[in-house]
């Protein structure tokens, strides 16, 4: 908050910064407006990402604080934990947040130990089905509290944008390729995008060999991942010795309810002759191979928004301890992911392949520059002018100055 009331003008004094932390904002609807005025394509296609960032955090008295695992770390870290809904654009490759939520560990369900409790040993009872036993409807389940969260955001979001963008699919990690998240996504009518265990058991669909009979079976061999029926293969390269091979195919899994469009990409070293698999799915049997690899990759783009927000906005720094401070701080620093987004559209019109740290050295020149003019006498030559804006807003910068007058 400091460091902000320092590069702020008139208005902007370190108790304006602790008035501003200390206030509700209406941020999903902020985050909306934003998107739907300076960022939003009329002509492209866009996806619903979402994932979970870890920021470290020390102390005792930051609100929601607690042990985290986090990806970086490989270990869980004391810290906070925010869950990211993005809007994706497929045509432009970028991620806009839309959605910020702090997960709070008490809230989620905990792994805690029950009481040990006596419990009388049980009759051995014959094989097979037990007499009297239903079948589970697998469509029914009781979602997590981390589930509960993010269907509440979904349907927050959906309030907001209304109809004025059509989404269908929801992106996350292997982390959310259930049943369960599986059924949260089409609760809210998306179909899910994720990642499967390496090892899940997979069933190809059993198909009677006499078509006019009607077979209760549903399920016929196992799939063989070293196997894979060529029938199911679509594409086939070889790159540097390393062939990739994939596959799609409609197949069951006995935990979800329904069939899932599964694409296996398989990856053999031809040197070698190791091989390794990545199984990916989607809930719309319709979806071609194509775009579901290429939907799941648009996911990362939600982690470079992370590592935008940590590393230039304050993300990992802010110091805030209530409940409303951190929201703030941590919504603050995901809408200039945004808005960098934004203004660096412009930017890179006059200077290509210019990023953030280009952007911000550019400003803080400007800076530099107003607060020397006001120590002169009287304002010089427009010809020195530019090449003073120029030499200065160029320091700190990654990528060369593409302006009218070059620094002398």
């Amino acid at each position: 908050m400091l460091g902000i009331s320092r590069w702020t003008g008139a208005g902007g004094s370190y108790r304006t910064m602790l008035r501003f932390f200390g206030t509700v904002i209406p941020w999903a609807t902020l985050f909306w407006l934003f998107f739907r005025k300076h960022l939003w394509r009329e002509n492209e296609v866009y996806l619903l990402a979402g994932d979970e960032v870890v920021v470290s955090k020390s102390g005792k008295q930051t609100y929601g604080l607690d042990r985290f695992f986090s990806s970086l770390a490989s270990k869980p870290i004391l810290g906070l934990s925010f869950f990211a809904l993005s809007l994706v654009s497929v045509e432009g490759r970028q991620s806009f947040p839309i959605q910020i939520e702090q997960i709070i560990k008490s809230d989620n369900q905990t792994n805690s130990t029950p009481p040990i409790q006596k419990v009388k040993p049980k009759e051995k009872r014959g094989r097979g089905r037990p007499k009297g036993s239903k079948n589970k409807n697998k469509a029914e389940v009781i979602l997590t509290s981390e589930l509960l969260l993010i269907q509440k955001m979904i349907n927050s979001l959906f309030k907001l944008v209304g109809n004025f963008i059509p989404l269908t699919y929801l992106v996350v990690d292997g982390h959310f390729g259930n049943n369960n998240a599986l059924q949260m996504a089409r609760q809210v009518n998306l179909h899910i995008i994720s990642k499967l265990r390496h090892d899940s058991a997979l069933y190809i669909p059993y198909e009677n060999p006499d078509s006019s009979k009607r077979s209760r079976r549903k399920y016929a061999e196992k799939l063989d991942y070293r196997n894979i029926p060529n029938t199911y293969l679509c594409k086939s390269a070889i790159e540097d010795e390393i062939q990739t091979d994939i596959y799609q195919a409609t197949l069951l899994h006995k935990e979800f309810s329904q069939a899932l469009n599964v694409v296996i990409l398989v990856k053999i070293n031809l040197k070698t002759n190791t091989r390794s698999h990545v199984i990916l799915f989607s809930s719309d049997l319709t979806l071609s191979f194509e775009k579901i690899i290429d939907y799941y990759k648009l996911r990362f783009q939600i982690e470079f928004n992370f590592r935008d927000a940590k590393q230039f906005w304050g993300l990992e720094d802010f110091m805030n301890l209530s409940q409303t401070a951190v929201t703030n701080a941590s919504n603050l620093a995901f809408f200039m992911v945004n808005l960098s987004h934004h203004l660096l559209a412009d930017f890179r019109q006059l200077n290509p392949g210019s990023g953030i740290i280009d952007l911000k050295a550019y400003h803080r020149g400007f800076r530099y520059v107003r607060e020397m003019l006001k120590m002169l006498p009287e304002i010089p030559d427009p010809i020195l002018l530019t090449q003073i804006f120029a030499k200065l807003t160029a320091l700190g910068r990654i990528h060369p100055v593409s302006i009218g007058v070059e620094p002398s």
